[in-house]
C-alpha cells in the first residue's frame, strides 16, 4: 500500500511538474499564407520558424524558459490576418515573426502594438508598415518597396531604353506598392511607360492582358505581384509567340514559379536581396535545413533570423516585455545568417539591399 500511495504521490508530483513547465513555456507564433496560392511562402516561413525554436530550445530557450511554436495562417488576406493576430492575443503570445504579405502585416500590426506584441515582419515590403507604424515594436528584417523599386525603374531605364514597357499589378498593398515605386524611379530617370494597369489575383486566364501587350508591342513587362499570376503571364505571352522580357520583384523567389512556367520562365528576371544562402554566417544552418531535406530559399532564412533577434533580445533584456524587447531592438546589432542587422527608428533595417537575379534551367541565380 505503502509503495502505491509513493506512486500515486509521484504521478501527481510529476503531473504537477509537467503543468509547471507548460505554464513557463514562452508563446512565439508565426503567420503568413500556410494555405491558397501563396502557401509556398507561407511554407519557407513555417521552415524557418521551426529549425530557430528547435535550436533556441536546444540552447536552453529564453532566460531559461522554452518556446512554444503557434503557427497561423492568413492567406494573404486581410481580414484573416486579423483574425489569426486576436487568436495570438488569446493564446498568450508575446512575439511573432510574420506576416509575409503587406496586406497582412500592415492591419495586424495594429492588434499587436495595441495589445504589446512584438512584431518582426520577415517579408513585407510596403512602405507603410513602418512609415505609418502602429507602435514601437513593429519590426521588418527585409527591405523595402522603395529601395527594391529604386533598382528595378533605373535598370530598366538604362537597359530598355528606346523599349515599350508596360507596368501591372494585383491591387495589393505589396503589388500595386512595389509596381508604383518602379514606375516613380522609372519616370524619375526620363522613361515613361507605355501602359500601366490592374489585373485581377487568382485569376487562371490573362489571355486578355496578353492580346492587348502583344497589341501595343510591348518589349517589356513588370510585375507588382506575386509568382502564381507572374508565371501564367509569362507562359500564355510565349504561348501567343511573344518574347517579351518579365521582370519582377522578390516574390518569385520561389522553385514554384518554375513549376508554372515551365521553359516559359527562362529568362524572367527579378530583384531580391544577395543570397543569405550563399552567406558564410548562414553556411551551417543551411547544412541543417538540407540534412532535413528542406530547400532554405526565399524568406525561410528572414523567418529564422527574425525569431533567432527576438530571443537574443530577450535574453538580453532578461524579459520578454514588449517595452524591454524594444529597447533591446532599437540599440542593438544582431549577428545574424543574413549577416549583421540593426533597427533604424522606423523599425527598419540599416542596411539593405537588391540585386538582380534571373532564372535559368529551372533554377535562380544572381545575374
Amino acid at each position: 500500500m505503502k509503495k502505491l500511495i509513493t506512486a500515486g504521490l509521484g504521478a501527481i508530483v510529476a503531473a504537477s511538474m509537467a503543468t509547471t513547465a507548460w505554464a513557463d513555456d514562452i508563446m512565439v507564433a508565426t503567420a503568413g499564407p500556410m494555405t491558397g496560392q501563396y502557401a509556398s511562402f507561407g511554407e519557407q516561413m513555417k521552415n524557418g520558424a521551426e529549425l530557430a525554436v528547435e535550436e533556441i530550445n536546444a540552447a536552453g530557450g529564453v532566460n531559461g524558459n522554452m518556446l512554444k511554436l503557434s503557427v497561423g495562417d492568413d492567406a494573404c488576406d486581410p481580414k484573416q490576418a486579423v483574425a489569426v493576430a486576436n487568436k495570438f492575443v488569446g493564446d498568450g503570445v508575446v512575439f511573432v515573426a510574420g506576416h509575409f504579405c503587406s496586406g497582412s502585416s500592415i492591419p495586424a500590426s495594429a492588434v499587436y502594438a495595441e495589445e504589446g506584441i512584438v512584431q518582426i515582419s520577415p517579408a513585407s515590403t510596403n512602405p507603410k508598415l513602418t512609415d505609418e507604424r502602429a507602435g514601437p515594436g513593429v519590426y521588418r528584417v527585409c527591405g523595402r518597396d522603395d529601395q527594391q523599386g529604386a533598382v528595378a525603374g533605373a535598370y530598366i531605364a538604362e537597359n530598355f531604353s528606346g523599349k515599350k514597357v508596360a507596368i501591372v499589378h494585383d491591387k495589393t498593398a505589396y503589388g500595386k506598392g512595389l509596381a508604383d515605386e518602379t514606375k516613380k524611379a522609372l519616370n524619375g530617370a526620363g522613361m515613361e511607360e507605355a501602359m500601366y494597369e490592374a489585373y485581377t489575383a487568382g485569376e487562371k486566364d490573362y489571355t486578355a492582358l496578353v492580346s492587348k501587350l502583344k497589341s501595343e508591342g510591348i518589349d517589356v513587362l513588370y510585375v507588382g505581384g506575386y509568382h502564381t499570376e507572374a508565371g501564367l503571364m509569362v507562359r500564355q505571352m510565349r504561348e501567343q509567340g511573344m518574347d517579351t522580357q518579365l521582370i519582377s520583384g522578390d516574390a518569385l523567389v520561389t522553385d514554384e514559379y518554375w513549376g508554372i512556367t515551365g521553359d516559359a520562365g527562362e529568362g524572367t528576371m527579378m530583384t531580391f536581396a544577395p543570397d543569405p544562402t550563399k552567406f558564410e554566417a548562414a553556411k551551417a544552418v543551411v547544412d541543417k535545413f538540407k540534412e532535413k531535406g528542406i530547400n532554405p530559399e526565399g524568406y525561410t532564412l528572414y523567418t529564422y533570423a527574425a525569431m533567432k533577434i527576438w530571443a537574443d533580445a530577450a535574453n538580453a533584456a532578461g524579459s520578454t516585455e514588449h517595452d524591454a524587447i524594444v529597447e533591446q531592438l532599437n540599440s542593438g546589432n544582431f549577428e545574424t545568417v543574413l549577416g549583421p542587422i540593426g533597427f533604424d527608428d522606423k523599425g527598419d533595417v540599416t542596411e539593405a539591399s537588391y540585386v538582380w537575379y534571373v532564372w535559368k534551367d529551372g533554377s535562380y541565380q544572381e545575374m
